[in-house]
């Protein structure tokens, strides 16, 4: 309760610290409730949202995906080519491409990035996204130290060639992730070792970036704010200002400033009382659309007693997940039967999850611990948000009236949580994963062997080698078959608690043009406008 007081003081200064963040700004500026405070804002270590929301102003990958069909669609690579056996991608690079300071951006810069991501020292939880290229899972586990003989190379100054272990049929959405972006090597080792984290490189006035827009400034718990690029090829497309990106966790905080003109934009979610409002008073600020992510509790299956999957499997048997989209959430999200959403291209998960109180009992009992009898106490772990909270509270209630047991609830700030997960300092944890690009391959690798985004500790042979053979077939169906077995494997030991297919669920401004709902919440800056004559 302490904990909770304290969260509680730290957020009402907080909203004087926000709405300080927004009031001084001139008029045009986009103002985007951000959810909370990045962890970083170097695209080859961090994981979040709150930073790819930020990266995707100030950088730009070989591709960038159409918000509208999300579709690959041209960016740093004004072209490219791919073999006829689907091996090698030849990307010819803009010439008039360039840094924030002016330097032109290369196809060399590409594969000193890629070679960044891939060193072993920088601890990059996505580097596995670059597993299809050849050789770089090699040279990320330290099997080979010549990165020469990896699938990267520039014959010259406007041409990268890649060349891939077997073909992906997703492999140009991954060009478009933050992982793949390029960085300045000059600047990056101006301020450092390539592989050393969080150096000063990514702060105002250091950071060198080649996306639409520059890091102005960066008020610590206050705002990030970026204005234009003046050296952004496609500068023409820029039509804001400045955005400023404000660090608010409380949802109400949030629509408050919303409500009284001090955000544009809601993104780090929106309390479900007030979605009735907004729907009745405001329906055209109201975005409620699918979306592809997963809400779901991740197991630490290093820890008993969660080594034991009937343990895990009892647990997450106990949660009505009906009931918690029905009465907690109550904006359009979906009971979660696996951990996969259904995608538009017909991946269907198994239906691998119930809500059985009795059978959850009996697993228990199995385990030896009936009537939850000698069950230890244990943590729930979740980033400070009300939303959290609510669902936490609701589980917690379920585990005792289903199974007997008591669970303590954690709540940490972002970046501490952040840490708790990777270093493997929790017992169960609140965790949700939005799609990169829509492919069931995206979720699944999340509890993958070598995925560096897998905090559960649970891995199975088996299971990766249906994630392998599945990246090499060609045929989608019988691609699809090979990942709804091991999605269905993965479920049977339950590393992780999938609980509801998210919606997203924002408040934009009336006066907002150009910000398209899509299933991957993709929100690039280009395009975008504000519309005073709404005001």
């Amino acid at each position: 309760m302490r904990h909770l007081i304290a969260a509680g003081l730290l957020i009402g200064l907080g909203l004087l610290g926000g709405c300080s963040g927004g009031q001084d700004l001139p008029a045009g500026v986009l103002r985007i409730g951000n959810g909370t405070e990045p962890q970083d804002l170097d695209p080859h270590v961090t994981t979040g949202l709150p930073e790819y929301r930020i990266q995707l102003a100030l950088f730009e990958g070989l591709v960038a995906k159409d918000p509208r069909t999300l579709e690959p669609v041209p960016a740093v690579a004004r072209h490219w080519t791919v073999s006829d056996d689907g091996l090698r991608y030849t990307f010819e690079l803009r010439p008039e491409a360039r840094w924030s300071n002016g330097d032109a951006v290369t196809a060399d810069d590409f594969v000193f990035s890629f070679r960044r991501l891939l060193t072993p020292a920088l601890g990059g939880e996505y580097a596995y996204m670059l597993y299809p290229i050849v050789n770089a899972r090699a040279y990320h586990l330290g099997q080979i130290d010549d990165f020469a003989a990896v699938g990267v190379r520039a014959p010259d100054p406007h041409t990268l060639v890649i060349e891939l272990e077997h073909p992906v049929p997703y492999f140009l959405q991954l060009l478009d992730h933050h992982s793949a972006y390029p960085v300045h090597r000059p600047t990056i080792e101006a301020f450092g070792a390539q592989a050393r984290r969080g150096t000063a490189w990514t702060r105002p006035g250091n950071l060198v970036g080649n996306g639409p827009f520059v890091l102005r400034e960066w008020s610590v718990n206050r705002r990030i704010v970026v204005e234009p690029n003046p050296h952004y090829w496609n500068a023409g497309a820029v039509h804001l200002p400045a955005i400023a990106f404000l660090p608010v966790e409380d949802a109400n905080t949030q629509e408050r400033m919303f409500r009284g003109g001090q955000l544009d934009i809601v993104l780090g979610g929106l309390n479900p009382d007030k979605i009735e409002y907004y729907r009745r008073e405001r329906p055209q600020a109201l975005r409620v659309s699918p979306a592809y992510a997963t809400y779901y509790y991740e197991f630490n299956t290093r820890r008993p007693p969660f080594d034991d999957p009937r343990v895990r499997r009892a647990l997450a048997m106990a949660i009505d997940r009906e009931a918690i989209v029905e009465r907690v959430t109550r904006g359009g999200q979906r009971p979660a039967a696996a951990l996969t959403p259904p995608d538009p291209y017909g991946y269907r998960p198994p239906e691998a999850l119930r809500f059985d109180p009795e059978a959850a009992r009996a697993l228990l009992a199995e385990a030896g611990y009936p009537d939850g009898r000698g069950f230890p106490p244990f943590e729930v772990l979740y980033n400070t948000a009300e939303m959290h909270q609510r669902i936490a509270v609701a589980i917690q209630q379920m585990w005792k009236r289903h199974l007997n047991i008591e669970a303590r609830l954690t709540n940490m700030e972002w970046k501490v949580y952040l840490a708790a997960r990777n270093d493997g300092e929790f017992d169960v944890a609140r965790a949700g994963w939005v799609g990169d690009f829509l492919d069931p391959i995206n979720f699944l690798e999340l509890l993958s062997g070598y995925s560096g985004n897998n905090h559960s500790g649970w891995s199975d042979p088996r299971f990766d080698a249906l994630l392998e053979q599945s990246n090499r077939e060609r045929d989608r169906a019988r691609r699809y078959a090979l990942l709804q077995e091991a999605e269905r494997l993965a479920m049977e030991a339950m590393p992780v608690i999938p609980i509801y297919y998210y919606s997203n669920v924002q408040l934009v401004s009336e006066r907002v043009q150009g910000w398209h709902d899509n299933l991957l919440d993709y929100h690039p800056y280009l395009g975008v406008r504000l519309d005073r004559a709404a005001d």
